[in-house]
């Protein structure tokens, strides 16, 4: 009997390498309105989400700040790369987005980045909107 499902591609990249042993987590990320989302920091490996309500503000070191709305995929690549935000652009209503992370084994998922870093690695910051 055939299916009736449909295949949508939300996404496709080639990340780079993905440690050896990888640690895969998903987790879906809840923010109320204008909450600016976690402060700057660093992932150990690539992260996918996708954006399941309302709108965040997303900016990668390098890359100006986009928004990406309820729908679209997004990716990341980790390592040294610095995840400036991933806000809840809207002051009225919720967002959520789920990620898939890819870590090294044995090192943290997330490690926040410091101010003496951030002033260190300004030049390398895209402008922003």
């Amino acid at each position: 009997m055939p299916t009736k499902s449909v295949l949508t591609t939300l996404l496709h990249e080639t990340p780079p390498r993905i440690p050896d042993g990888a640690e895969v987590m998903t987790v879906t990320v809840e923010l109320p309105p204008g909450d600016p989302g976690t402060p700057p920091h660093r992932h150990s490996g690539p992260v996918f989400g996708y954006v399941l309500t309302g709108e965040i503000v997303f900016e990668l070191e390098g890359e100006p700040e986009r928004v990406i709305h309820a729908g679209e995929a997004f990716w990341e690549p980790g390592g040294d790369v610095i995840h400036y935000q991933a806000g809840n652009k809207s002051a009225e209503q919720w967002s959520r987005f789920v990620v898939v992370m890819l870590g090294v084994p044995g090192e943290p998922m997330l490690t926040l980045v410091s101010e003496a870093e951030l002033r260190e690695r300004r030049p390398l910051r895209a402008g922003r909107a």
